[in-house]
């Protein structure tokens, strides 16, 4: 698999599979989320990597109000989640052939 959603972590990656389940969450939405299974997640770890996505093109940003934004997943996003969910599912299916 070729592509950029590998060059991005762990927790970026989750953040898009978090977005995906969501109907455009505000950033308290998806740390909720996250933390249901991640634990602590602190405002300085979320909100770079929320940006870094959103810049990549990920991710897209909307406002709610004037103080709380929302995040949508973009085609692109949606695309590499499936191309990746693609790729772990084939290399799982390799593994389980061994």
């Amino acid at each position: 698999m070729t592509g950029q959603l590998f060059e991005l972590t762990g927790f970026q990656r989750d953040i898009l599979t978090v977005i995906a389940g969501l109907d455009r969450p505000s950033g308290q939405d998806v740390k909720e989320e996250l933390q249901k299974d991640i634990g602590d997640i602190n405002h300085g770890r979320l909100y770079p990597n929320l940006d870094a996505v959103v810049e990549e093109g990920y991710v897209e940003k909307g406002e709610i109000d004037r103080r709380t934004n929302y995040y949508a997943l973009s085609e692109q996003g949606y695309e590499a989640l499936k191309r990746r969910r693609e790729w772990e599912n084939s290399t799982v299916d390799e593994l389980g052939e061994r």
